[in-house]
């Protein structure tokens, strides 16, 4: 014989299955979706993301980030060197201002220091012509800002003698927003020194 309990104990039944099954599912889905964040931000530690000329979003992993920051600031620092020091009377004045972009008031103290000098003068006055024919350096990029050394070969031509030079250099690399065309590289050379310079005799 049907009663009306029975029928409360069923549906008592059906609502504890119903609340379980909901509990359960519901527990699944929170432990799922906390290991997908995990693994989400597991692989944004791993990776940064760059824009192309495009617009299209780039993975970049910061392996590397760390070698394509070494690539730039070797090249920051040749672009520098040779902006610097290969220079004459008719392209000095040129390649110096494109040289002061890439660093702070460290490379233009020393730029006024040899202007007070009368280097530049005796560069114009005896049509001297300083030509770099190599630019060596080393950069730690592990940590900011980013000590290198660098060491410059180049030759100053006297017409029918020409004298062949070792400058070492030191310095840091910070980091700077990126200006085109003045400085691609968004880096700035600080705390710049001639640590050397030594005259190599000619074999």
């Amino acid at each position: 014989m049907k009663t009306p309990y029975k029928d409360i104990y069923n549906t008592l039944k059906l609502n504890r299955f119903i609340v379980m099954t909901v509990i359960i599912g519901a527990t699944i889905i929170s432990v799922v979706a906390l290991i997908l964040v995990v693994r989400q931000h597991q692989q944004m530690l791993d990776h940064a993301f760059a824009i192309s000329t495009q617009g299209q979003v780039i993975p970049l992993e910061v392996a590397s980030q760390q070698e394509n920051l070494e690539v730039e600031a070797l090249s920051h620092l040749e672009l520098f060197h040779r902006g610097f020091y290969g220079i004459d009377a008719v392209n000095y004045e040129h390649q110096l201002e494109k040289a002061l972009w890439l660093g702070n008031s460290s490379v233009d103290g020393l730029y006024r220091q040899k202007k007070a000098d009368g280097v530049y003068n005796r560069l114009l006055q005896y049509s001297l012509v300083q030509k770099v024919r190599s630019v060596t350096s080393t950069v730690d990029v592990q940590k900011e800002p980013y000590a290198f050394q660098t060491v410059t070969i180049f030759e100053i031509n006297r017409g029918t003698i020409t004298d062949v030079y070792e400058l070492t250099t030191t310095g840091h690399l910070i980091h700077v927003e990126r200006n085109f065309p003045r400085n691609t590289h968004g880096l700035l050379i600080t705390d710049f020194f001639e640590k050397s310079l030594k005259k190599i005799e000619n074999n």
